[in-house]
C-alpha cells in the first residue's frame, strides 16, 4: 500500500433506510500530504482531470465484471 499508517482512515457506518432496511456504507479519508507522492493532491496538475470520462456503457461492463 502506498500509504504509512496515520495516512489513512476508513470507517464502517449502517443503519435503516427510510424503507426499514439496513445499510452499510464506507467513509475512507486520506492525509492531503499523502497524495503529494502520487500526484493526487489538489495543488498538482496531474490531479486534475485532461480528458472526457469513459462512456457510461464501459462504467456498467466494469460493474458487471465485479459481480
Amino acid at each position: 500500500m502506498p500509504f504509512q499508517p496515520g495516512e489513512i482512515r476508513w470507517d464502517l457506518a449502517c443503519g435503516p433506510r427510510a424503507d426499514g432496511r439496513w445499510h452499510g456504507w464506507y467513509r475512507v479519508m486520506v492525509d492531503a500530504a499523502a497524495l503529494r507522492s502520487l500526484g493526487l493532491h489538489p495543488d498538482q496538475p496531474t490531479s486534475v482531470v485532461d480528458g472526457p470520462s469513459p462512456p457510461g456503457w464501459w462504467h456498467a461492463a466494469a460493474e458487471r465484471h465485479m459481480r
